[in-house]
């Protein structure tokens, strides 16, 4: 079954256990798909109501784009589980020869690579999803849904830092210094852009929400 149709409570308890997956990658991609799911239920809200008219249009785009990235951040969860399992196939293969080591090596490498592209896949989706909740602070939403918009900030937050530990513990096994200097880049500049980002928005629903 795939991780993305189980219910909450199967799925917790998954992580709970000692299977191997869904674990920390899963449950960032997670934390993203819920924050985008709250980004799109602030757009839907502030759509139909007079107060908000002018901001309507806007808030339909970021419905429909919300809703996009969640439902990708759902996809990439469980092709981040998929990923996994090709590494602990690799590692489960023989290495009585020269031969079958060196192939056990290298498909624990490709393995590792896969490991770290779909963490790197999640922090790209929310740094997108952390860009359209901050458009609804730019261009006006529904401020009786402070509070959802700032847990959706929290969530992406929380979300991608996850997907960078993810793509930091894989990066440090790999023998390719290039890939894994060009997914470190990647990485610190998603980092650099939505993290303070998410910071001042949330910040500014924080005031807007005391008065």
């Amino acid at each position: 079954m795939k991780l993305a149709d189980m219910t909450v409570a199967a799925f917790t308890d998954t992580v709970a256990s000692d299977a191997p997956a869904p674990g920390g990658g899963s449950v960032a991609a997670l934390a993203g798909s819920i924050g985008s799911a709250l980004t799109a239920m602030v757009g839907i809200l502030t759509q139909g109501r007079k107060k908000y008219a002018d901001f309507a249009a806007h808030a339909a785009e970021v419905e429909t784009k919300g809703n996009e990235l969640k439902a990708r951040l759902m996809d990439v969860m469980d092709r981040d589980t998929e990923a996994f399992n090709v590494v602990s196939d690799a590692f489960a293969m023989p290495k009585s020869t020269d031969e079958e080591k060196a192939a056990r090596s290298a498909a624990i490498q490709n393995g590792l690579k896969g490991c770290t592209k779909t963490p790197m896949e999640m922090m790209e989706l929310m740094d997108e999803a952390v860009t359209l909740a901050a458009s609804l602070l730019e261009n006006g939403f529904n401020d009786t849904a402070a509070s959802d918009l700032g847990v959706a900030f929290l969530s992406l937050k929380a979300g991608i830092q996850g997907a960078w530990l993810n793509v930091l513990i894989n990066i440090g096994s790999l023998k390719d210094k290039e890939f894994a200097a060009e997914y470190r880049a990647k990485g610190e500049a998603i980092l650099a852009r939505a993290l303070p980002l998410a910071d001042a928005c949330y910040n500014r629903l924080l005031q807007l929400i005391e008065g």
